[in-house]
């Protein structure tokens, strides 16, 4: 069997998709995703969930399921399938969830915990997540906040930033899962310097800008107006910017929030680095919130996922839209492959 081009099944990517939370709309936008022959003609894929809740999804949607099974213990990149479900038969979750629950979080753990392992090991090429409940994760007596900070420990990174995308806005955040009130506490140059480089090497590594130009958001209102709202801008943000410049990063501001976004839209600056959470959220999802995308950048593995939650208020009911998922497996697969030919391309120019 044969791919578009001459690409035969066992050269495509493999790309490992976790399933989520159990009771949420993971199972049923992997499926839909997935249901699409455009999506499935890209890459190989290797879901890490629940065979059980995968084919309720499917009954639901009416969609014949599509996929081959094999028990997680035996997860190999040489499956005879373009789908394969690598089957958690040991967990269940009962009909009656509905929510956040300790057996669909320590269900969703396990999914997440063994794909990046797989990344890890070159058995997938990249993760895409689907949503996981904080408040099951928490449940179910992990420490991690989410996928984030999860990711970055098991690959025993030290650095790690949130990077979305939302039509032509790739964005990175300076500070994640902070309370706003909390962010003045761990508000250092170093963690504003963090997100211009990392974001500087996935623009360039991901998707192939080679000089990107970033612009940085200011804390402030008016970018503090010289002071007088806040000194943030002076004695953070601008030190920051001058470190990265110091070591080739093409980035500018502190800029007024309220106009930055409009600018890199229009196409000022191919990216930007936001201060704080909802700073950055709001642009991205009223820009494209059905297909923004959400990738996990300074860790040595590809990953993304969908940028809304579980929707535990349609989940089972046939109401979910899979535009989001579709758009991070593509990423993914993008990602993947943009980074291959990088990694060659270095690779040849350094042993020519």
């Amino acid at each position: 069997m044969k791919t578009n081009g001459n690409n035969s099944i066992a050269q495509q990517m493999v790309i490992g998709i976790t399933m989520g939370d159990a009771a949420g709309i993971g199972p049923e936008i992997i499926v839909k995703a997935l249901a699409d022959p455009n999506i499935r003609r890209a890459a190989k894929f290797i879901i890490f969930g629940m065979n059980e809740q995968l084919c309720y999804a499917a009954d639901a949607a009416e969609i014949e399921p599509f996929w081959g099974r094999h028990q997680h213990e035996k997860i190999s990149r040489n499956y005879p399938y373009k789908v394969v479900v690598a089957d958690y038969d040991e967990y269940s979750v009962p009909s009656w969830v509905k929510g956040p629950s300790k057996f669909s979080g320590e269900a969703s753990l396990r999914f997440c915990l063994d794909a990046i392992d797989a990344a890890r090991d070159g058995i997938i090429d990249a993760v895409v997540t689907a949503p996981i409940s904080k408040t099951s994760w928490k449940l179910a007596g992990t420490e991690w906040p989410g996928h984030t900070e999860m990711l970055a420990a098991r690959c025993k990174s030290r650095r790690k930033v949130m990077m979305f995308i939302a039509g032509p806005l790739k964005l990175a955040l300076a500070t994640i899962h902070e309370a706003l009130f909390e962010v003045r506490h761990k508000f250092t140059i170093g963690c504003v310097f963090e997100p211009i480089d990392l974001l500087d090497t996935a623009l360039k590594e991901y998707f192939h800008i080679d000089n990107p130009k970033i612009g940085v958001a200011a804390l402030n209102p008016h970018a503090s107006e010289g002071g007088q709202f806040g000194d943030e801008e002076q004695r953070i943000i601008s030190p920051a910017i001058l470190l990265a410049q110091h070591q080739g990063i093409n980035c500018l501001g502190p800029f007024p929030a309220d106009t930055l976004f409009l600018r890199a839209v229009h196409g000022e600056f191919d990216g930007v680095v936001a201060m704080y959470h909802d700073q950055g959220m709001i642009p991205v999802k009223l820009l494209d919130f059905e297909k923004a995308v959400n990738v996990t950048i300074g860790i040595p593995i590809i990953r993304t996922s969908p940028a809304h939650g579980t929707a535990f208020d349609i989940a089972g009911r046939n109401l979910a839209n899979p535009a989001s998922m579709k758009s991070a497996i593509i990423t993914a697969i993008q990602i993947a492959k943009t980074k291959k030919a990088y990694e060659l391309a270095h690779a040849n120019a350094t042993n020519p």
